[in-house]
């Protein structure tokens, strides 16, 4: 009776020795997401789908999450909805067509060999006997003294690209971390930039890190973009699109090519632009476009030093998934669970824990729960376009997407380690959890650009994407096996739903280390920062100076 009397007197004394944000840290429990994400990935919500009834039941649910808490409307003070326009493409008939000199043209099977749709918002695309020229990864990189085009005009013409970005060296481009320099949209901007009538990237697994049947599934369906970006008389640009690696090379014979030379070629600076001799491409398709509209909930809590309470600490999630789509045994509703009703759950949680502690926090507190982020990260892309906050006046970015729901683990990973000072506070934070923090393990993936904190980074905001860890406490030697066998089987399909290997614990406790990271970065001395060198150092300087004039 005396030890236990001992034991109690020993808990309250180290309960009274917390800080109000560590209590408030205790105060996110794992019974709250649990709530939230069983009622976010009910069937009733028909999967979220952007534009549809359960969008609408999915916003009025964050709105009345954030009301009940006590946080104020983020959009002008005003409201907690940000609604945005997006233009749906569907791509139909396309044809592809290769002729040599003094050769009858043959035809290339769309679906099989080739992907393409509008580079603009055209209804009809015609392009005829067009030039072809190989640019290598179609790369001006001036901080790495690259440059693939070497001066050349690429006006009317067809680019055709290796994708990825060089590996061959530690020393540049991150060595065999993917860099935005890799990713096919940087290829197809930079196509649009140089006036190319069109632009083609070569498809292998390796480069692209994933398998053609990917590309074609992707791709073939309905592509979403921003309303009004991609003008057609604005755009030299008329399409893009993908080649399997075998069609590519029949298309690089037939200019007395070797591909497999060219692809080594590309890994060199002093590379230049290869144009297929005698070689043509005609090319045609036509679109089908309607609008519909998706939607931002956006919510604020005020800091409590006026000095600095107009900078904040801006944290994402997306709350929209992929909705009905064909029956598998029966079940067509894709609840995401795990994408991303867990990650808005982490959200929800911070939040009422940082209004509970309201008066501790210096700077203030944004969510944006974004939408669309399925269909091509747009929501968060349209608030970085239109923020309700100026970049400059953001310190930090922590962008909840999946978290882990499959028990406690002695690890946390972050895409984007050690790129920010955030990542830092991270570490040290985990530290205090016994814990450690690991980079990503497939940096070579290019993770870091495929959700929405990577539009926030394209305006200087410096920003991490905390994943699970892989150091399971408890669990057996073979249970990371399994919870990857389980993950990679539900991902993005109906079985995304909450079943029977699910364990909260490990939420909770990396959810209250994203919560404490985040206080830190709230009270620190100074706004967080990008490292000296990074690709993001230089919008995040030229943010500072507008906020500063």
């Amino acid at each position: 009776m005396k030890s236990s009397f001992v034991l109690l007197t020993i808990l309250l004394l180290l309960a009274g020795c917390q800080s109000p944000a560590e209590k408030a840290a205790q105060s996110i429990e794992k019974e709250a997401m649990l709530q939230h994400i069983e009622t976010l990935s009910d069937d009733d919500f028909m999967g979220r789908a952007t534009g549809t009834e359960g969008e609408e039941m999915t916003v009025e649910y964050l709105v009345e999450q954030f009301e009940e808490m006590g946080a104020q409307p983020g959009v002008n003070g005003e409201r907690y909805v940000q609604e945005f326009p997006l233009l749906g493409q569907q791509t139909s008939n396309a044809e592809m067509s290769v002729s040599t000199d003094g050769r009858t043209p043959f035809a290339l099977q769309y679906f099989d060999e080739f992907m393409a749709w509008p580079a603009n918002q055209a209804e009809r695309v015609e392009v005829e006997n067009a030039e072809l020229v190989y640019v290598g990864y179609g790369i001006q990189a001036p901080e790495e003294q690259w440059d693939d085009y070497k001066d050349m005009d690429m006006s009317g013409k067809i680019l055709v690209f290796k994708n990825n970005d060089p590996e061959y060296d530690p020393e540049l481009f991150a060595g065999n971390a993917r860099l935005y320099y890799g990713r096919y949209d940087y290829k197809y901007e930079k196509a649009k930039e140089l006036g190319a009538l069109g632009a083609i990237i070569i498809h292998t697994d390796e480069t692209a890190g994933y398998g053609w049947n990917v590309v074609s599934n992707s791709w073939s369906r309905e592509r979403f973009t921003l309303k009004g970006e991609g003008d057609t008389s604005n755009s030299p640009t008329k399409f893009n699109g993908w080649m399997t690696y075998q069609t590519s090379q029949l298309l690089f014979e037939e200019a007395g090519l070797n591909l497999e030379e060219q692809m080594e070629a590309a890994d060199s600076p002093d590379f230049e632009p290869v144009e297929l001799s005698g070689v043509r491409m005609n090319v045609s398709m036509n679109a089908d476009y309607r609008e519909i509209m998706a939607k931002n909930v956006i919510a604020e809590i005020k800091g409590s030093d006026e000095n600095i309470n107009d900078e904040y600490l801006l944290l994402t999630a997306h709350h929209d998934h992929l909705g009905i789509t064909t029956p598998i045994e029966a079940d067509s509703i894709n609840n995401g669970a795990s994408d991303n009703a867990a990650g808005v759950s982490a959200l929800l949680e911070m939040m009422e824990a940082y209004k509970s502690i309201q008066g501790e926090i210096e700077r203030s507190v944004l969510a944006v729960v974004v939408g669309a982020e399925e269909v091509g990260l747009l929501g968060s892309q349209y608030w970085a376009q239109n923020p309700t906050v100026e970049p400059g006046k953001v310190t930090a970015n922590i962008n909840l997407d999946g978290m882990n729901v499959y028990g406690e683990t002695q690890d946390v990973v972050v895409v984007g380690y050690g790129r920010t000072t955030l990542s830092d506070l991270l570490e040290e934070e985990a530290a205090k959890q016994g814990r450690t923090v690991k980079p990503d393990p497939y940096p070579e993936r290019g993770y870091f650009y495929r959700s929405d904190h990577f539009n926030m980074a394209k305006v200087g905001i410096p920003a991490i994407f905390p994943n699970p860890g892989t150091e399971y406490i408890g669990k057996g030697e073979d249970f990371l096996a399994l919870r990857d066998s389980v993950a990679d089987a539900n991902y993005h399909t109906v079985n995304d739903e909450i079943n029977e290997y699910w364990d909260l614990a490990g939420a909770e406790l990396d959810t209250r280390l994203f919560f404490m990271t985040g206080f830190r970065a709230l009270n620190a001395p100074e706004l967080q920062s990008w490292k000296p060198g990074d690709e993001f150092e230089a919008k995040r300087l030229e943010m500072l100076d507008q906020v500063a004039q």
